[in-house]
């Protein structure tokens, strides 16, 4: 469900860039700016975290402790009352139990694991370069 939701988060966020680069006369706000630059440097920073967290998840025993700390703080994050906490919790968890099964002596599983990582990771980048462009093109709006 997770990789479902950051293609459609790449598919949305590229329709609506290309709706922000069709409306040139608006000036964004600041608020807005500044949420999409936060929003580019979370995703990209969530994109590299996944890309390291596969290449740990190669380390038996290093990637199992690993899997386990992220599993840890996921769970924490569900029990959370902010349904956007909890959304991020579930991936979270979601992201450590694929980096646990991925130490499974079945071979079709740690592929499918390492697959998903490398998706999501992708996905994550995409996401932030795109939100990337959108704060810069907002930027130039507001700096004429």
């Amino acid at each position: 469900m997770s990789l479902i939701g950051v293609v459609y988060d790449v598919l949305m966020s590229y329709t609506t860039l290309m709706d922000d680069v069709e409306n040139i006369s608006d000036i964004p706000s600041t608020s807005s700016l500044s949420k999409l630059g936060i929003t580019a440097i979370s995703y990209i920073a969530g994109g590299i975290f996944l890309f390291l967290l596969n290449i740990i998840s190669r380390f038996r025993v290093f990637g199992l402790v690993v899997g386990g700390v992220v599993c840890l703080v996921g769970i924490g994050s569900l029990l959370s009352k902010d349904l956007s906490d909890r959304r991020a919790g579930l991936l979270i968890t979601t992201v450590g139990a694929l980096t646990i099964l991925s130490k499974s002596r079945i071979t079709v599983l740690v592929a499918v694991c390492g697959t998903l990582l490398s998706i999501g990771a992708v996905g994550l980048l995409v996401l932030g370069v795109i939100n990337g462009i959108k704060f810069l093109i907002g930027l130039k709006k507001r700096s004429n």
